[in-house]
């Protein structure tokens, strides 16, 4: 007998076993994928995890499907990686998986309907929904339940196909099917007949006189195809000849032409050969051998270099060292606006080396770059991506950067997963025995202090690239600009004054305000009611240009109000602002200004960030507004001022981490000033000037900053000298949620004393109509972590048995920052 272990794409605790023929045994590798029964009628995509001859005991192993793949999809060290992540972020291996493999590999069943034509049906025995999918199968072989719901325009038709099934009017038949499809491209070319100089002559004759179109059609093809030297796409032809497609395909009927397909990449570089590499300066240089140095020794280094010291450059040296040594290099980003700006500098020097890997990517372009990854490609020796690119089947990884490694874009928040990028990257060059490179202008608190106590090393630049100052940052009072009236809106004179001055010389400007939409809180001048969410416990977000109140937790809308609704008087005032406010009041102030906004809104199609960046790389736009993405590390020629509207709402932000991500985001911000000869400014508009963490921001204090906060973190008990696991409850009963998470509390407590914090409702308790309820377990560093996790783990069993919890979900996030 042979058996095999697969993981399923579903959160299961352990993995399945699937009894399989000699045969198979013979063919199958760890990492195929297998389609499987599971349950009643479902069918799944697994992964073979093991082969091996050991009868299950507890169940009987059903027979495979089918064998999907002839080579494996899934490396020994991505298995190796999806096992440390299930087991170190407490989640199952399913769930990694199903975030590790495009949607396009994870076949999953579709209820195929068809007509049962084994029997005669007296039809008049149908109801009217029942006799509109019969008769839809008179005229289709089969439906998928989609379709049914698309028929009869209502969402749950499972009640309709269920009395179909009684009555044996239809057989149900469960199929998969492969969701990824190659892109192929139309190319056409002249047909034998026409190869020889005298033929081609006569035809161009008989069409000049009749057919200049046509005529104009082939000269086209001609010009293309000398300019190119390459197989000539039907598209260009078209473009360039501005025929229509009917003109060709009235030359292709004639046999003139001839069209055929090639299946293309649909990720393709299309840019000119290597640039030369930027020679380095003097502390670059430094910094690269220190790196080098360190590597010897140490697996991890961490670059700490100031905004603007040109880190980039240190990276591409160390990329091309590690491609002469035929290895792969993950470049790791926060952010996809990012991989837009760094996309091109990358493929300027490396060419079609690059493959850029993030969501905004479509299900078959991430298949291809997968595939690349898989096959160590050519054009996949440099993967340039957002978080979820540590998953790609790597074969032989030299090297990782994780550029910006403070980032709280990193950590995956729901669904679990819930990784975090720059740790799991640090274990995944670990399978590899590579090495990785931590670099920002910020480190996150816990780096530097890995660095401090040596488990890291350590190599810094402390001077802007050319010898550029650091900008010259000014806080400015805006309690006392109130006071004296020299306030414009949410503008004090000082920062108008500065955009006046920065306009004048030509220079563009950058304004933060961490917050989207044009006001958070829309107010009764009356009676004080503001509008709320009706399914979580928020103030609605007034949208200016969609007229719009919004929920930013979870998308509810409506109109935006014309009265109260509490006490029906018209007066409705807006309390707080975000970027779409500032954005209003920019353009009432300079009129004459061309101003542009970046947030979430803005940048929701595939090339919204590429379109805003590019407008103000070409100085199309004079002011651009936005929130935390304009700090993630872009590079503007020609920004001089930095305006932060208001950095209180940041400071004050119920978080132990609310000091160490202010100041990150106030010095990232003001890094984008005065990158070039001219010494930029930055004003931070405060109702507290004097706050610590200002004070530290103006003078580029991050060691003080550091040490402050790492008093702090001793003191109280947090990362780094603390590991933290927080436990949400949910559920859309408020006491079920009350009482089984103090029932959870007391239990942890047993375990861990004085350790557990909680249960507390979040200053957000009800998202999307279901109370959430935190409990904290912070656990010291003598404490062994597995030991912890595992105590975890059966609290949460035991909890699972208790019939008055049933439906209650708890959600563990381990390292919860």
């Amino acid at each position: 007998m042979h058996f095999i272990d697969v993981i399923l794409p579903i959160p299961l605790q352990n993995r399945f076993t699937y009894s399989i023929t000699q045969a198979e045994s013979g063919f199958l590798k760890e990492g195929m994928r297998v389609s499987i029964p599971f349950g009643k009628s479902k069918i799944y995509t697994g992964i073979v995890a093991a082969i091996h001859q050991t009868k299950p005991l507890i169940y009987d192993a059903k027979q495979i499907h089918q064998i999907l793949d002839d080579t494996p999809i899934v490396t020994q060290k991505q298995l190796q990686l999806w096992q440390w992540i299930a087991k170190y972020y407490m989640c199952t291996e399913g769930e990694v998986m199903r975030a590790a493999l495009p949607n396009a590999f994870l076949l999953e069943s579709e209820t195929i309907i068809s007509k049962n034509n084994a029997i005669q049906l007296n039809e008049t025995e149908l109801k009217d929904d029942e006799y509109l999918i019969y008769e839809a199968l008179q005229h289709q072989s089969s439906l998928k339940i989609q379709d049914i719901s698309n028929i009869l325009d209502k969402k749950n038709v499972l009640p309709v196909v269920k009395r179909l099934v009684e009555k044996e009017a239809i057989i149900l038949n469960e199929e998969i099917y492969d969701k990824y499809k190659p892109k192929y491209v139309r190319y056409v070319k002249l047909t034998q007949a026409y190869t020889s100089q005298d033929s081609l002559n006569q035809l161009l004759e008989n069409l000049s006189s009749r057919a200049t179109k046509q005529r104009d059609v082939i000269l086209t093809l001609f010009s293309i195809a000398a300019k190119t030297k390459k197989p000539v796409k039907v598209a260009d032809v078209v473009a360039e000849s501005n025929a229509t497609s009917s003109t060709i395909k009235t030359l292709i009927d004639k046999g003139v032409l001839e069209d055929y397909h090639i299946q293309t990449d649909r990720v393709v570089y299309e840019g000119e050969d290597n640039e030369a590499l930027k020679q380095l300066n003097q502390y670059q240089t430094e910094a690269l051998q220190q790196i080098q140095q360190s590597f010897k020794t140490q697996n991890v280094v961490l670059l700490h270099g100031i905004t603007s010291s040109g880190k980039t450059e240190v990276y591409v040296k160390l990329i091309e060292q590690a491609l002469l040594n035929n290895q792969q290099v993950l470049y790791l980003l926060p952010e996809i606006a990012l991989t837009t700006q760094l996309v091109t500098r990358l493929q300027n020097y490396f060419g079609e080396q690059v493959a850029v890997f993030h969501s905004k990517y479509s299900a078959h372009e991430r298949v291809e770059v997968y595939n690349q990854v898989l096959s160590n490609s050519a054009k996949a020796k440099i993967v340039l991506g957002a978080r979820s690119s540590i998953f790609l089947p790597f074969s032989d990884l030299g090297l990782i950067i994780v550029d910006e490694e403070h980032e709280s874009s990193f950590k995956q928040f729901d669904p679990a997963p819930r990784y975090h990028a720059r740790d799991a990257a640090v274990v995944l060059a670990s399978i590899f025995k590579a090495k990785t490179l931590l670099g920002s202008a910020t480190p996150s608190i816990e780096s530097y202090h890995n660095a401090q106590q040596k488990k890291y090393g350590l190599v810094n630049i402390n001077r802007r690239y050319n010898n550029v100052q650091l900008p010259d940052i000014e806080l400015v009072d805006i309690k006392d600009k109130q006071k004296r009236k020299k306030m414009k809106g949410h503008f004090s004179d000082r920062l108008i004054e500065e955009m006046n001055e920065a306009i004048k010389e030509g220079h563009q400007i950058i304004l933060f305000q961490n917050r989207r939409g044009y006001s958070p809180i829309v107010e009764c001048n009356t009676c004080g009611h503001s509008p709320q969410c009706p399914n979580c416990d928020v103030s609605l977000t007034y949208h200016q240009y969609r007229k719009q109140l919004r929920c930013h937790y979870c998308g509810y809308n409506s109109a935006m109000l014309i009265k109260c609704m509490a006490c029906g008087t018209p007066g409705l005032d807006t309390k707080g602002f975000g970027t779409e406010q500032i954005e209003a009041e920019v353009k009432h102030i300079f009129p004459d200004l061309k101003v542009g906004r970046m947030d979430l809104d803005t940048t929701r199609g595939k090339f919204g960030y590429e379109k805003i960046i590019a407008a103000f790389e070409q100085k199309e736009i004079d002011v651009l507004v936005g929130t935390q993405m304009l700090t993630k590390g872009l590079d503007f020629r020609n920004v001089k001022l930095v305006g932060i509207m208001n950095a209180d709402n940041m400071l004050n932000f119920p978080d132990f981490r609310a000091h160490e991500r202010s100041f990150q985001l106030m010095l990232q911000v003001s890094g984008r000033a005065g990158r070039t000869e001219k010494r930029g400014k930055v004003l931070i508009q405060t109702y507290n000037p004097y706050h610590k963490i200002l004070q530290q921001v103006s003078t580029n204090d991050y060691v003080g900053m550091f040490k402050e906060q790492l008093e702090e973190r001793y003191n109280y008990k947090y990362p780094p000298f603390y590991r933290l696991v927080k436990i949400t409850l949910k559920h859309r009963d408020y006491n079920k949620v009350d009482m089984s998470a103090d029932w959870l509390a007391k239990s942890l407590t047993q375990l861990f004393k004085h350790n557990v914090l909680g249960p507390e409702f979040p200053p957000i308790s009800r998202i999307r109509n279901q109370y959430h309820k935190n409990i904290l377990i912070k656990i010291p560093q003598g404490q062994p972590l597995g030991k912890t996790k595992e105590a975890i783990k059966k609290v949460q069993t035991s909890f699972e048995a208790i019939g008055n919890f049933k439906g209650v979900r708890i959600v563990v996030n381990v390292d919860n920052y």
